[in-house]
C-alpha cells in the first residue's frame, strides 16, 4: 500500500525565500511515488502569499515527502460527514 492514497489530503510547507516565513497549504492527493518520495496532487486552498501565478487554488503539484507536515486519510474525512 502506498504512503498516500488518492483522495487523501496532505498539508505541505511552502517556503518563502524572500521573507523566510513558510506557508502551509492543503494538497489533495492524486497519487504518490514511494520510491522517489513524491506526492502528486492539486492545491486545495488559496495561497496567502503571492507566488506570481505559479501556485494558486487547483494548481497541480509534485511535492517531496520532506515537505509534508500533516496527513489526513480520505476515509477519516468521509466518516466525519
Amino acid at each position: 500500500m502506498a504512503t498516500y492514497e488518492r483522495g487523501d489530503y496532505v498539508k505541505i510547507e511552502f517556503p518563502d525565500e524572500t521573507t523566510g516565513i513558510g506557508e502551509w497549504m492543503w494538497v489533495r492527493v492524486q497519487r504518490c511515488d514511494d520510491e522517489k518520495r513524491l506526492v502528486f496532487g492539486t492545491l486545495d486552498n488559496e495561497p496567502v502569499s503571492d507566488y506570481g501565478e505559479k501556485v494558486r487554488l487547483g494548481t497541480e503539484l509534485a511535492v517531496s515527502y520532506a515537505q509534508v507536515r500533516e496527513h489526513k486519510k480520505a476515509s477519516d474525512l468521509r466518516s466525519k460527514n
